[in-house]
């Protein structure tokens, strides 16, 4: 029987990270699976981080470097790679990460028994590898463990299933990988691997620092999630889980004027989650 050596696809989004990019390039480089490609696109960087990203590509023919005339974006950027993708499975390697050598080859060892693979993420509480149907996963992560908040670094996707469910969302900031992941599991099992397929640098630059923006994200993803989402609760199961995230944006607007003093910004917030004064009530009185 011949070995399983489909082609992996790399996805690179970059913007203004000339500081990092080509260490990153370079960890994909230095993989021991070598059938991917690596699409990188960047978001018009006004830093060398293109001029550096082509040097690589220049060298490397599975490089293939993309750039675009307007900024987009995090997620719309993400589509974009996708779109450009022509590989089996996918994996994210942000410009400010470094993919771990062994990752791809250690991926293709678990999965390659399993029929019908879509979706497959990092799990750090376990040892072992093991399949979750969507419904119990999503079960285990409103009423246990949550673990569904994993960004597109922890996990690997088939390219034909990300397609099918339509990608990321582009209108939650920094949460849209939430909603993604909620989404997947309503449309198939999930693969939990216990170990990290990149490593996550944590810098200053990063989107995951903006507070802020995730405060109000948090808010809107989950509102539409569960009405929205085929999601395996009773209607009343999904009434309680509507007043929890009422009062959960509450508290959370609460504590950051308290903290800032910053009406303005708590304004904001609140028109751009749409949320009223009846929310605020139900929430109040979850």
């Amino acid at each position: 029987m011949s070995e399983y050596l489909p082609l992996v696809s790399f996805l690179m989004t970059s913007y203004n990270r000339e500081k990092y990019i080509a260490e990153a390039i370079e960890s994909v480089l230095e993989s021991t699976y070598t059938n991917f490609e690596l699409i990188i696109v960047d978001d018009s960087s006004s830093d060398e981080t293109v001029n550096i990203a082509k040097c690589y590509a220049e060298k490397d023919s599975r490089i293939k470097l993309y750039v675009n005339e307007h900024n987009l974006g995090d997620y719309p950027n993400r589509n974009r790679a996708a779109s450009y993708s022509k590989g089996e499975f996918m994996l994210y390697v942000d410009s400010d990460d470094t993919l771990y050598p062994n990752t791809i080859k250690r991926f293709l060892k678990i999965i390659s028994p399993i029929k019908n693979f879509n979706f497959a993420m990092y799990w750090e509480h376990s040892n072992e590898t093991f399949m979750l149907e969507g419904n119990e996963a999503i079960h285990r992560h409103f009423y246990g463990q949550q673990f569904l908040y994993m960004g597109p670094g922890g996990t690997i996707i088939r390219r034909s299933f990300f397609e099918k469910i339509g990608g990321y969302p582009e209108k939650y900031g920094p949460a849209n990988d939430m909603y993604f992941n909620l989404k997947a599991c309503c449309m198939s099992p999930i693969l939990l691997i216990p170990f990290e397929f990149i490593y996550y640098r944590r810098h200053d630059g990063q989107e995951v620092n903006n507070r802020f923006s995730y405060m109000y994200n948090n808010y809107r993803y989950m509102r539409d999630a569960l009405a929205e989402l085929s999601l395996p609760f009773t209607e009343t199961q999904l009434a309680w889980l509507n007043k929890k995230n009422k009062r959960r944006f509450v508290v959370h607007l609460f504590n950051f004027l308290k903290k800032t003093r910053d009406i303005k910004r708590v304004k904001f917030a609140i028109s751009t989650a749409e949320f009223t004064l009846k929310d605020a009530l139900e929430g109040v009185f979850h």
